[in-house]
């Protein structure tokens, strides 16, 4: 079976590109890419991040049936984490993107340029779902800078370069092409999203490093491969540079997290079973099923409607959608094309972040409550989004079984909706029916979309 691997070894819109040609003569096929890598290799470093991690050796480990009952079994002890990645420079002030799983969480990063000068960094902006973090170099010097490409005018066939640190030999370009665009079908590690593949071998440690067209700009980020064995084999993905400038633009503006607009909608992708009873001549697009009552698309879409482009950009997945709207920002105005009963139109739409109404108000249970130590929040758009729940979740959410929860039987994630009968709206609710629980606790809980009913004697 194929895995797909993120690997780290354990300014802003460019100038259109140049009109791009296969070479003629021979001294040009001689020459080959040297003056691209000469232009663009000094703007790619290598990174070499440290984590302090806790780790528990517990003799349960693997054990199909102990070791859910043992997780917090002996002590936890602290060791440092090493990872070795790539990063790219994208302005003289020391703006350097890489990969999260490279640098994430890091206590302390290095970056080393490829004429071995060596620089402290620190995150400015990092986010785990798109698998990007944005750093600033302390203390350097005006720094060799990559122009970004917009890589919406990326095609399929133009020769690209992949440059990056593979296995930690040391800095290592390879060739191939633009092999597929909008590849979203997939989650690769912590990366969620839309990516360039190409067949430019990349490996261990390439993760961060630049894919860059024949005019050394910059059209993506080396994020992850497609691999039976762990090596390149051909299938690798980037994530595209369009969405590396907003990421640089949240960071510029002291932004610490990414901020993607919520679309609060649920959709599918129409197959081309769908696709005649959709008024489609062709299977296209993203069929709604479900529209938020607090987004900003409600009025404006409704369930059956089929969007098929933002901002004039192809969708054909939710993952695309995302993607999309992510490259517009919270505050812009997208244009949505919709077709409604088989005719086509446009609709505007303001984007806006996920909203917090209800506020999330997160409560710990205290000694006194039937299950001490639970951790709850109250379910709203906001919390939606950051758990990945469904569109319709409503109640309370358990962020944190703490010890009672788990032997009880509750998980992370679980939504809470009664207690003894009581329904649990928010967790100021919640906690005092937790307080009031007699010997017999009865608990209606939602997970993975099925009802359960969980009764405790205390």
């Amino acid at each position: 079976m194929f895995r797909l691997l993120c690997f780290a070894l354990a300014v802003l819109a460019a100038p259109a590109a140049a009109q791009m040609r296969v070479p003629h003569s021979a001294a040009e096929i001689a020459t080959g890419f040297v003056p691209v890598v000469r232009e663009a290799a000094p703007a790619v470093v290598n990174i070499y991040a440290s984590r302090v991690v806790e780790s528990r050796r517990s003799p349960f480990r693997g054990d199909p049936f102990f070791e859910r009952f043992f997780r917090e079994f002996g002590s936890a002890r602290p060791r440092v984490q090493n990872s070795l990645g790539s990063g790219v420079i994208l302005s003289p002030d020391g703006i350097v993107v890489s990969n999260y799983h490279v640098v994430g969480e890091a206590t302390d990063i290095r970056v080393v340029l490829n004429d071995r000068r060596e620089y402290a960094a620190r995150v400015l902006l990092g986010d785990e779902e798109s698998d990007l973090a944005i750093l600033q170099v302390e203390d350097a010097p005006a720094l060799p800078a990559l122009d970004l490409r917009d890589s919406d005018s990326v095609e399929v066939g133009e020769l690209v370069l992949a440059i990056g640190n593979p296995f930690g030999v040391g800095q290592t370009v390879s060739s191939g092409i633009v092999s597929g665009l909008a590849r979203s079908g997939t989650a690769m590690g912590s990366a969620r999203g839309y990516f360039i593949q190409t067949d430019a071998p990349i490996n261990p440690g390439n993760s961060g490093g630049a894919l860059v067209d024949v005019n050394g700009h910059l059209i993506g980020i080396n994020t992850a491969i497609l691999s039976r064995s762990g090596g390149s084999n051909g299938i690798g993905f980037a994530i595209p540079s369009d969405l590396v400038a907003q990421f640089v633009a949240q960071a510029r503006a002291g932004n610490s997290e990414f901020a993607r607009p919520w679309a609060g909608l649920a959709g599918q992708v129409v197959t081309p079973d769908m696709a005649e009873g959709l008024g489609l001549d062709r299977p296209e697009g993203l069929v709604i099923s479900d529209v938020h009552p607090a987004s900003a698309f409600a009025g404006k879409l409704a369930p059956g409607d089929v969007v098929v482009a933002v901002d004039g950009a192809p969708v054909n997945s939710p993952a695309e959608m995302v993607y999309r709207l992510s490259l517009a920002g919270i505050g812009a105005e997208a244009r949505l094309t919709r077709v409604r009963e088989g005719q086509a139109g446009q609709i505007a739409v303001t984007l806006i972040a996920a909203p917090e109404t209800p506020p999330r108000d997160p409560r710990v249970t205290g000694q006194r409550a039937a299950l001490p130590g639970l951790g709850l929040v109250t379910v709203n758009p906001a919390v939606i989004e950051e758990f990945g729940l469904p569109l319709g979740a409503a109640g309370v959410l358990i962020a944190e079984p703490g010890p009672y929860g788990a032997r009880a039987g509750l998980r992370p994630g679980d939504i809470l909706r009664e207690v003894d009968g009581r329904e649990t709206p928010d967790t100021a609710t919640a906690a005092a029916a937790l307080r009031a629980a007699g010997r017999v606790l009865v608990l209606g809980v939602v997970r993975d979309g099925r009802r359960l009913t969980l009764r405790i004697r205390i």
